[in-house]
């Protein structure tokens, strides 16, 4: 497959999560709550997870802002689900490299759809937009985890 078709590839997973996002939607009851936004775009998120027997049971979100946020927190709320809270942060730490431009190692992870977001790192004021969900995730998990 071409460096294009590959994008063309990428373009359409992104707009698909955009347009038909995974998890967006509010818990009941007892939840983790993170509300984050992005001053600097106007990209805001609100991520609620169950967090069962150190494990993520569920993780939604609700929010506005650009397709890539969006895509990319429909993305993070079905990759973490059923992950160890360590494997969530492990998973949240190779996206943040991933991101950045830094080397990474899938390792246990399959990154699926995630992948799609590989293409941002070309557009370093996107960067953040992708990676807002993912610290939300981050700063509910470590809030819960060092309590």
């Amino acid at each position: 497959m071409s460096s294009r078709d590959l994008d063309t590839l990428y373009r359409q997973v992104i707009m698909d999560h955009y347009k038909n996002p995974r998890n967006r939607g509010e818990l009941e009851g007892d939840t983790l709550t993170v509300n984050l936004n992005n001053p600097t775009c106007g990209d805001r998120v609100q991520v609620q997870m169950k967090v069962e027997d150190g494990k993520v049971d569920r993780a939604v979100f609700t929010g506005e802002g650009c397709s890539i946020s969006l895509a990319s927190a429909s993305m993070m709320t079905q990759a973490v689900k059923g992950l160890t809270v360590e494997e969530a942060l492990a998973l949240s730490k190779l996206f943040s490299d991933m991101m950045q431009g830094k080397d990474y190692d899938e390792g246990k992870f399959d990154l699926g759809d995630i992948e799609a977001l590989t293409g941002v790192t070309k557009f370093p004021a996107r960067i953040k937009c992708a990676t807002l969900a993912w610290k939300a995730l981050e700063k509910g998990l470590n809030d819960t985890h060092s309590s």
